[in-house]
């Protein structure tokens, strides 16, 4: 497993791709691509792109942990 370069959701931008996706996961590029098409993963579609607004991410993450009640 890789690990993130990000220590805080601070440091995220507003909206990320697949592959920052991959990178804050700690995960393969083509599994982050994978996840982002993936029914219940808060994608975002602008045209052909694909982004996840930062606090729709979050929210996934803390759901996915058990974090969030």
């Amino acid at each position: 497993m890789k690990l993130s370069q990000y220590k805080s959701y601070d440091e995220l931008p507003l909206f990320l791709n697949s592959e920052l996706v991959a990178k804050v996961l700690g995960v393969s590029p083509s599994s982050g691509y994978e996840l982002m098409h993936q029914p219940d993963f808060p994608v975002l579609r602008v045209g052909s792109r694909m982004v996840v607004p930062k606090e729709k991410f979050i929210q996934w993450a803390e759901e996915q942990s058990g974090g969030a009640k």
